[in-house]
């Protein structure tokens, strides 16, 4: 797989520190301002710059864009990445509305591209390895998740600073930026609620600042909890009348899984062999190589479930 690279933010250098260790290139950079795409090209030895997406999209030294801008660009960079006939990899999440990730979805089967949400618990090895161990603990009745931190944007939003994160034109708040995590989780696992429910706690202009999402099944209940004003501990139970499987870490990275019988614990965990950032990019590239469409289409219809949940749940707090 060989990258172009959309975006100079945090996220960016996080990946760009990441696929140094890998066989995947990187061969362009674009960003809206040359003078903070300049650090980047030197320090990670990118041949290319770019301001103009149009000129970027035409570099055919790359086949596959990173997207990783606020969430309010990811479907017009996507699409327009497709209609170039780029595959994609686009930052959680996925898009700012569902009928937005829809579009996309269709325009993939059109163009013939590989789309991916790059959401890490996902590409995890022990998060693949749940459900052969949900049998374990027998029916299932509740599900907790929790990813609660308090915002480093917070204390400027405090002062009615309102940066991308706590923007509701932006798609910011703590539903799509942070309980996104929980929502793929039990998405992922236990598929298609049949009812959602969110309750939220909203700030001066109206965004989601912390939340809980309930996700009701037939036999059993899933709770989202996600805070960007206050902090807790992390984790997932899911409690079964057998046991339960408890993850002793924040959701958005699958590890520390124990499975709870009896007087019995029974570490869960599966080996991974490197970060989890760097996992999601090997996976994404072995898919592309191998032509695995029903791999790619597999994520992209839980992508698509997801954007359904967060775009209603918004809706349902007035955003």
């Amino acid at each position: 797989m060989k990258l172009g690279i959309v975006g100079n933010g945090g996220i960016v250098k996080t990946a760009l520190n990441v696929l140094k260790d890998t066989d995947i290139i990187v061969s362009s950079l674009w960003c809206r301002n040359a003078e903070k795409g300049k650090p980047l090209v030197e320090e990670y030895g990118i041949p290319s710059l770019y301001t103009d997406y149009d000129a970027f999209l035409k570099n055919d030294s790359f086949d596959t864009v990173y997207i990783g801008l606020i969430n309010s660009l990811h479907y017009e960079y996507a699409k327009k990445a497709i209609l170039a006939h780029k595959h994609v990899i686009v930052e959680k999440p996925f898009t700012s509305t569902y009928e937005q990730a829809q579009e996309l979805y269709e325009l993939t089967r059109k163009n013939n591209v590989f789309v991916f949400e790059a959401i890490m618990s996902r590409y995890s090895k022990n998060y693949q390895n749940i459900q052969s161990v949900l049998s374990r603990i027998g029916e299932i009745k509740l599900i907790q998740c929790n990813y609660s931190q308090y915002s480093s944007r917070y204390d400027a939003y405090l002062r009615q600073e309102v940066l991308p994160a706590f923007d509701p034109e932006q798609y910011g708040g703590a539903l799509y930026d942070i309980n996104v995590y929980n929502v793929h989780f039990i998405q992922g696992v236990f598929g298609k609620p049949v009812f959602t429910h969110y309750e939220a706690n909203i700030g001066f202009n109206g965004v989601d600042t912390s939340g809980t999402l309930i996700m009701k099944y037939p036999e059993y209940i899933a709770v989202c909890t996600g805070a960007k004003d206050s902090a807790s501990h992390n984790g997932i139970m899911i409690q079964g009348t057998k046991g339960y499987i408890s993850m002793n870490s924040r959701p958005g990275i699958i590890q520390n899984l124990t499975l709870h019988l009896k007087d019995e614990v029974i570490n869960i965990d599966v080996e991974e062999m490197q970060s989890p950032m760097q996992n999601e990019f090997e996976q994404i590239a072995s898919v592309i190589e191998e032509k695995d469409t029903s791999t790619m289409v597999l994520w992209l219809e839980n992508s698509l479930e997801v954007m359904k949940i967060l775009s209603n749940s918004r809706k349902e707090i007035g955003l």
